[in-house]
């Protein structure tokens, strides 16, 4: 297996100005300036302003009680954000009227010589149908309950593992980084172990994710020459796959058929990206974001420790109130929207977090309840792109939090948190003192 891969990368494509005979064209030229703090988020919304992701629960509560259900920017060329649980809904189920092929706003969008819809770059989240319902049923086996199901020691021990390398913790004292040493490592490494990939690049995992996620305001060819080395990265994994063949998810798609045929070799790598970035990052954030609640509300913390069984409610309710993944689509053509006129091509931001904490769907919509019982919450999304590794976030997310809280049965706050910037929101610094331990 290769253990160090170090690609040739190739130049970044030429920009246009128009989508003609373009892989990548920009609507309004890219000007830094352009993306400074934002002066009012009904009308200048911008998710990668850093001061969003950490107060971004208010921003949706002030953009709902000032009726405003979809608000607008002028930045990334053009892009509208629906706030209310029926907005978001209407676009994730309108496949005739927004277009998944790109699914990550920036300031750059695919051209006409983009790899196209139905299929585009990282099939089926960037699929319309009908393509789309075929790429997703070949993923669908490797996650299904019984697939999953067996990976729940290996967590335990993973979580164990990395607790232990915490070291001597005294309690009272002792401060530990439950996003940096713990959430960030859990499904970076599971994930990798899934795909065959080498434990020892799950630091550049990390790095592919940062560069994909969260560096939409970053001048297009730095973005395209990260997702080059991207690009030259997994061809180098999927090579090492056909010349050493084993049994795991890379091998999967290697050999599975779509029509008869195996799949082209951008529809592997492309599966891949999406298997790698989106099974990193949401994780990570939902167990960040879980712990950062635990670590401000000592009677979920007691309740979730006392009663363990409590978690088969809690585990759906962390999903509701930090869910942590925000998808996008594009105008597919000009249509009038909840009375907005958007289009050909504008970007549509679709905030799942947002539509939790709809006070029209949701009872004390902004209020965690340990125990909620009725919770048809979008977590993992709305309509045909509705999260097909759900199985194994929940799996991770349950298991996470009661290791952690297993090991460490009170703990508080105890610093700073600093939190992503951009379409998946969660703690990236989230310091915690230890006040008892098990």
């Amino acid at each position: 297996m290769t253990d160090t891969i170090e690609p040739a990368v190739a130049e970044p494509l030429a920009l246009s100005d128009s989508p003609e005979n373009a892989i990548a064209w920009e609507r309004v030229p890219y000007n830094a300036a352009d993306y400074g703090p934002v002066s009012d988020f009904a009308t200048d919304f911008d998710h990668a302003d850093k001061a969003y992701n950490a107060n971004a629960p208010e921003v949706w509560k002030e953009l709902r009680d000032s009726g405003c259900p979809v608000a607008h920017s002028d930045r990334y060329g053009g892009m509208w954000t629906p706030i209310t649980h029926e907005a978001v809904n209407d676009v994730a189920y309108d496949t005739e009227n927004f277009t998944s092929r790109s699914v990550v706003v920036s300031h750059a969008r695919p051209g006409d010589a983009a790899i196209p819809a139905p299929i585009g770059v990282v099939p089926p989240i960037s699929s319309d149908p009908p393509f789309h319902n075929l790429a997703r049923r070949l993923l669908l086996p490797p996650f299904a309950p019984k697939q999953i199901e067996p990976w729940e020691d290996e967590i335990r021990a993973l979580c164990t593992r990395l607790l232990d390398e915490m070291g001597d913790i005294t309690p009272g004292d002792t401060i530990v980084d439950a996003a940096i040493q713990y959430a960030q490592h859990i499904p970076v490494n599971v994930i990798g172990r899934m795909l065959g990939f080498p434990e020892a690049d799950e630091a550049l995992f990390r790095e592919f994710v940062h560069n994909t996620l969260e560096t939409i305001n970053a001048p297009t060819a730095d973005r395209q020459e990260n997702f080059q080395k991207l690009d030259a990265y997994l061809d180098a994994q999927v090579q090492d796959h056909i010349d050493n063949p084993r049994e795991d998810l890379t091998d999967y798609l290697l050999n599975v058929e779509l029509g008869g045929e195996k799949l082209s070799q951008e529809h592997v790598r492309g599966s891949i990206v999406l298997l790698l970035i989106a099974g990193i990052d949401t994780t990570w954030s939902a167990i960040g974001s879980s712990l950062w609640h635990l670590a401000q509300t000592p009677a979920d913390l007691e309740r979730l420790h006392d009663e363990p069984e409590v978690m088969t409610f809690a585990l759906e309710e962390f999903l509701r109130a930090y869910a942590p993944v925000t998808m996008a689509r594009m105008v597919a053509k000009d249509v009038d929207f909840h009375g907005c006129p958007m289009k050909k091509d504008d970007w549509v931001l679709l905030p799942f977090p947002a539509a939790n904490r709809d006070p029209r769907v949701f009872e004390d919509a902004d209020q965690f309840i340990i125990d909620r019982e009725s919770n048809r919450h979008a977590a993992f999304g709305l309509g045909i792109h509705r999260c097909l590794g759900s199985n194994l976030a929940r799996l991770e997310l349950k298991v996470a939090i009661e290791e952690f809280v297993k090991r460490f049965p009170k703990f508080e706050l105890a610093g700073d948190v600093s939190w992503s910037v951009g379409q998946i929101r969660g703690p990236r610094v989230l310091p915690v003192r230890i006040l008892e331990t098990a």
